[in-house]
């Protein structure tokens, strides 16, 4: 008996030849996309633009000239682009936005100094009181700065260290690195020791084996821990404020709120000044954020 074969019928939108190959030069017809995923998309786009709106707002705001400060309407008739010219010269924003960019930096490498050792012990050996360290790390998060702020001022000014970049490196670390060895340690078990075993046999040392066989392989994790401990830095506000008397050693967001008078509030500058102080994080951000979400979401699926 002959055989037969059956053709695709030709008003098929997706027919394809009996060997189960498209012909080359031929293009996938697209389908039209589900009422669902219209909807959901639509519904993400809505609450993203939610959330831009105060942003666009404050960059509005920020090239708004001061005479239209008061005005009912949504966009001015010019844009005032001195305006961030004239907050950078007639502020002390550079020495601010430079002490920030000190003391979040250094917070971040001091963290990252402390709590990957404390991390990666924690992890790999089984000593006794490790449950009771991890239960004292938890328990320092529950502290409020501001609860220290009396006792950390009377401390700093007995040693003559108000006023000083040191001083706020060292309070933000401290307050930082209770998450950051909580969140490397996790990561650091889920990582098989055999492979530091395999180095080790190789050739390496405890050392070599961490920095070049399970640091890589934790790199989401460190880069969530310095993304949450510089972020944390940068935007910290109370004890900039009790730690620094003088407007040059202030950071950023003190310097900010320099713009808020007792009578009157400078908003076109307070805004444009804020508008710099976001850009910085905005940009490590945007370089790093792969890393962060496979860093939260590590351990998540087994």
């Amino acid at each position: 008996m002959a055989q037969q074969t059956i053709q695709p019928s030709p008003g098929a939108p997706d027919a394809l030849p009996p060997d189960g190959r498209r012909p080359a030069g031929t293009v996938r017809p697209r389908r039209a996309p589900r009422p669902r995923t219209v909807v959901v998309t639509a519904v993400a786009w809505l609450i993203a633009a939610v959330f831009l709106l105060p942003y666009v707002q404050m960059v509005i705001t920020a090239l708004r000239p001061a005479g239209e400060l008061r005005d009912a309407t949504y966009l001015p008739t010019e844009f005032a682009w001195s305006n961030f010219i004239d907050v950078w010269r007639e502020s002390n924003l550079g020495s601010n936005l430079r002490v920030t960019l000190l003391v979040a930096g250094g917070s971040t490498l001091l963290v990252l100094l402390v709590a990957i050792p404390a991390a990666y012990y924690t992890a790999r050996v089984k000593y006794r009181g490790r449950k009771l360290f991890l239960l004292l790390v938890l328990v320092t998060q529950m502290f409020q700065p501001t609860s220290l702020l009396v006792g950390l001022y009377r401390e700093f000014h007995q040693l003559d260290m108000l006023n000083s970049v040191w001083t706020l490196v060292l309070c933000n670390a401290a307050f930082n690195l209770a998450f950051a060895i909580w969140i490397l340690t996790a990561y650091f078990s889920a990582i098989p020791v055999q492979l530091e075993e395999a180095a080790m046999i190789d050739g390496l040392g405890r050392g070599g084996a961490l920095l070049r066989v399970t640091l890589p392989l934790a790199l989401p994790g460190v880069v969530t821990a310095v993304i949450f401990t510089f972020i944390a830095a940068w935007n910290e506000f109370v004890m900039g404020l009790t730690l620094s008397t003088v407007p040059e050693s202030q950071p950023l967001t003190v310097g900010i709120n320099s713009f808020i008078g007792n009578y009157t509030v400078q908003w076109n500058y307070l805004f444009a000044a804020s508008v710099i102080a976001i850009v910085p994080v905005v940009v490590l951000f945007a370089f790093i954020e792969r890393h962060v979400v496979s860093g939260l979401t590590a351990g998540s699926v087994k």
